[in-house]
């Protein structure tokens, strides 16, 4: 069964936190201070971090399995 995911792009990521703060299930971290990591056993795919992000670095992908965060 195909499930959508949050999958940051780390290329566009400026790792502000703004996702984090908006993620009700916690799915999402920053790494290293340097671009979101998302935990796909956690998230939902509600969507709320891909609306807050302000560098538009994460969007929704269906997902079967993991989600490759990013690149």
């Amino acid at each position: 069964m195909f499930r959508k995911k949050a999958n940051p792009d780390r290329s566009i990521c400026v790792a502000c936190g703004v996702c984090v703060g908006q993620c009700p299930k916690g799915a999402i971290s920053i790494y290293k201070g340097c671009y979101a990591f998302v935990d796909t056993e956690k998230c939902v795919g509600c969507g709320l971090c891909e609306k807050a992000c302000p560098a538009n670095a994460i969007c929704l992908v269906e997902s079967d399995s993991e989600v490759t965060n990013g690149k």
